[in-house]
């Protein structure tokens, strides 16, 4: 898998479904409308012709700046994908934590660069209303003409091409995909491995286990807060644990029977918080969980002190951080990562985290004010082609990664790099989330007690109970629900707290189901069903 240009050329015969490949030059000029794909598509080559550009906005990543790299054309990856594509890119960034607000002011200036990244899902009224409101353009023809890369995954894959759309059949993303399962789970259960070690304990798998487990830690330890997890975005970052061992969530999920529900306003989340509240009580869980901690340090802090032995934590975030951290003050420090918790032995748990192949937030659209259409299309396709991914994925062979008997694997310079860790200058050398496919061989986890907890947490149902992110309400619908779910959300995090906290009796469950009805989580819960419905039908 050599270092080489890439020299690609399609020929599509009308009504074909697979593409063969040659060596051509794109077009000089090139307009904005939507192509005509009852022509002859125009062939391609990489790099494509000299002075080709784009402007693109798109979040830069976190370790970007925290080694004071503030726009991606600095970065190593940035460099290499001109040369490759031969696309000058003027990159626009949204500082930290104002993506939605900056996002939301571009739109209302209707002045929108070539390339935007951002979550279109969650545009108001969904994908098929930002097309409406002439801010981005449908893809079908685009894809069929400038982009045969993503074409040919698309087509090879029907259930990933029901996600790409629309209600009424347009694509409008080029979109973030994985391909291997551990890859779309990342957060779970994690404990003190070294100190269940101490104590004789195996690691929990029903509720019960976790009861004797958080217990000995408490005692046997002394530990202050056996288990905690971060409260951040305006809820406890639980990822359903405990919750789904009583076969519901802590969100809008399916049944077997493939019907919208919101967990919180199920009868048996009470039985959750019942026993959440006694965990409370005997002080086996954190007495400030409720306390926000946005930036996670002080997560971090009670995780590697000993003042936890517990939490819901992340795969590089979370186990590799903590180990990293702990390696040299504290070498006997170990972690593992434990199944979701059931409430009987050998139950596989209801749900879990776990992402779909397609990720809606790192995916970009075409904004129909561009005059580069076409020369947008086949710069984001080439991520979809085989050097562009290993370039997305890895970076530039012989200085980032090398290739052993066919399987690509990340040099010294990324794994033990003196100076950075692997996040850091991997973020340089590759793009860490985005339009593009993620190499099922990626893999930048140095522990393998994070392999195993990747494994172990993929072990739920997840699959058939977690509601789609990309299922498109109408417009109407869109802004009922984001209005009734902004006063639902609240009301329920808020007694959420004061059950566990036992600050509202539980006697009063009944009473919170009723003005949860009040609000209208039936009337969401029937808009969650109508779009699911209609995205099974596409």
């Amino acid at each position: 898998m050599a270092k080489k240009k890439l020299c690609t050329a399609i020929s599509i015969v009308l009504g074909a479904a697979m593409l063969t490949a040659g060596c051509t030059s794109a077009p000089e000029g090139e307009k904005p409308s939507i192509p005509d794909n009852t022509q002859a598509p125009a062939t391609v080559s990489y790099p494509l012709k000299a002075g080709s550009t784009l402007t693109s906005w798109q979040t830069l990543n976190n370790n970007l700046l925290s080694v004071n790299i503030e726009n991606m054309a600095e970065t190593i990856f940035g460099q290499e994908l001109e040369k490759q594509t031969g696309v000058k890119v003027t990159y626009t960034h949204p500082p930290v934590g104002q993506t939605t607000e900056k996002f939301n002011l571009m739109v209302a200036s209707n002045e929108l660069p070539d390339v935007v990244e951002y979550t279109w899902t969650a545009y108001p009224g969904g994908p098929e209303k930002a097309i409406k409101d002439k801010v981005i353009l449908p893809l079908n023809d685009i894809i069929d003409q400038y982009a045969p890369n993503l074409k040919q995954i698309i087509e090879s894959d029907p259930e990933l091409a029901r996600q790409l759309k629309t209600d009424s059949g347009q694509y409008y993303v080029f979109p973030m995909l994985r391909e291997a399962p551990v890859q779309l789970v990342y957060e779970g259960p994690v404990l003190r491995k070294d100190w269940l070690d101490e104590l004789g304990l195996p690691v929990p798998t029903t509720i019960d286990e976790w009861y004797i487990t958080l217990k000995a830690f408490k005692e046997k330890k002394n530990v202050a807060a056996p288990f905690t997890a971060r409260y951040a975005g305006g809820k406890w970052d639980l990822e359903d644990t405990f919750i789904g061992a009583f076969q519901t969530s802590n969100g809008f999920y399916l049944d077997d029977q493939g019907k919208v529900h919101y967990g919180p306003y199920d009868p048996q989340f009470k039985d959750a918080l019942e026993l959440l509240r006694k965990w409370y009580q005997e002080g086996l869980i954190d007495k400030d969980f409720a306390i926000p901690d946005s930036d996670g340090k002080t997560l971090d802090t009670k995780i590697t002190s000993g003042i936890s032995g517990a939490t819901v934590g992340l795969i590089g975030g979370g186990i590799g951080r903590w180990l990293d951290t702990m390696k040299t003050k504290d070498p006997a420090f170990d972690l593992v990562g434990a199944p979701y918790p059931v409430l009987n032995k050998g139950e596989k748990a209801f749900i879990g985290q776990r992402d779909f192949k397609y990720n809606p937030s790192g995916s970009a659209a075409i904004s129909a004010s561009s005059k580069h259409v076409e020369t947008a299309a086949r710069w984001l396709d080439y991520a979809y082609s085989e050097e562009g991914k290993m370039l997305f994925n890895y970076g530039i062979e012989g200085e980032s990664y090398t290739v052993e008997n066919e399987v690509p694997k990340f040099t010294d310079l990324i794994l033990n790099n003196k100076d950075l860790n692997v996040q850091q200058i991997l973020s340089q050398y590759s793009k860490q989330a985005g339009p593009y496919l993620t190499d099922k061989h990626r893999n930048t986890n140095t522990y393998p007690q994070q392999d195993e907890a990747a494994q172990v947490w993929s072990d739920t149902e997840a699959v058939k109970h977690m509601l789609p992110k990309f299922i498109t309400p109408t417009p109407e619908e869109s802004a009922q629900a984001a209005k009734i779910e902004t006063d639902l959300n609240s009301y329920k995090e808020e007694m959420f707290v004061k059950f566990i906290m036992g600050k509202e009796s539980l006697d009063d469950f009944e009473k919170y189901q009723q003005q949860l009805k009040t609000i209208g989580v039936e009337k969401v819960i029937a808009i969650y069903q109508s779009a699911y419905d209609r995205y099974l039908k596409r």
